[in-house]
């Protein structure tokens, strides 16, 4: 399996933090933002991980990651997105990278106070398809939601609704196979400006193909000024997050 990590966007909800940089470096607890995703990849046994930059001060990953030396990994790898269009305009960019391979993506201001490694392994064995991850959230109309019917089966996804059918976020990590580079580029564009990330998982539902597992553990995004705070304090107070096991650079 490979992994991606998506760190671009311009970080508009957290200025005027985010105006001379971008909002993955900033600290999260102890350490940058972008650590938590590398790390949640990696501790799921994940070592080939390309980073998809843009915004404010994309070399800032290259100066502070060099080539994941300090997470054990041997290369990191980085392409750039020109444009804020997208998480699904953001994977588009990575097919070079990932080659029909099965593979991971997660949002880099996701903040995961757990393992994913079961899941991935999961999806590693029998890689059909598309998984995604939920948790239960008190702000669900700020997400991607799922709706279900009586059997735990969801029927619908909708992309940060008014009146949210559920109480459950999709969360910033998803496993895909080969079938989302027939997905891609039959999506349109949204209102908001964006090739939406919801609308890859739509399809993926309409095939029958998209399974789910619901987080035991917490987990928040770091996208505004209250969640980067809530970010912080589940860091400082996690025993999987707050003293990461990272190594020296080389």
């Amino acid at each position: 399996m490979k992994g991606v990590i998506l760190v671009g966007g311009l970080g508009t909800r957290l200025e005027p933090m985010t105006r001379i940089t971008n909002k993955h470096l900033l600290p999260v607890w102890r350490y940058p933002m972008v650590y938590y995703p590398l790390y949640t990849l990696v501790e799921a046994g994940i070592k080939d991980i390309l980073i998809v930059t843009g915004g404010n001060s994309p070399g800032g990953f290259l100066e502070l990651l060099h080539d994941g030396g300090e997470f054990g990994l041997q290369h990191l790898y980085y392409t750039y997105q020109p444009a804020p269009q997208g998480i699904a305009d953001a994977v588009r960019l990575c097919g070079h990278f990932i080659n029909e391979e099965p593979f991971v993506v997660i949002l880099g201001d996701n903040i995961v106070n757990g393992s994913i490694r079961p899941y991935v392994q999961e999806f590693a064995e029998y890689p059909i398809g598309a998984r995604i991850l939920l948790a239960e959230v008190p702000d669900p109309e700020r997400f991607g939601v799922p709706a279900f019917d009586d059997d735990g089966n969801i029927t619908a996804l909708i992309e940060k609704p008014a009146d949210p059918p559920s109480s459950y976020a999709v969360i910033g990590v998803y496993m895909y196979d080969s079938q989302i580079w027939e997905i891609l580029p039959t999506l349109q564009m949204s209102d908001r400006g964006q090739y939406e990330v919801t609308d890859v998982n739509a399809a993926y539902l309409e095939r029958g193909r998209l399974d789910y597992d619901i987080l035991p553990f917490e987990w928040t995004d770091a996208g505004t000024p209250e969640s980067l705070q809530h970010a912080s304090d589940i860091a400082q107070h996690s025993p999987f997050l707050s003293e990461l096991p990272i190594g020296t650079r080389d």
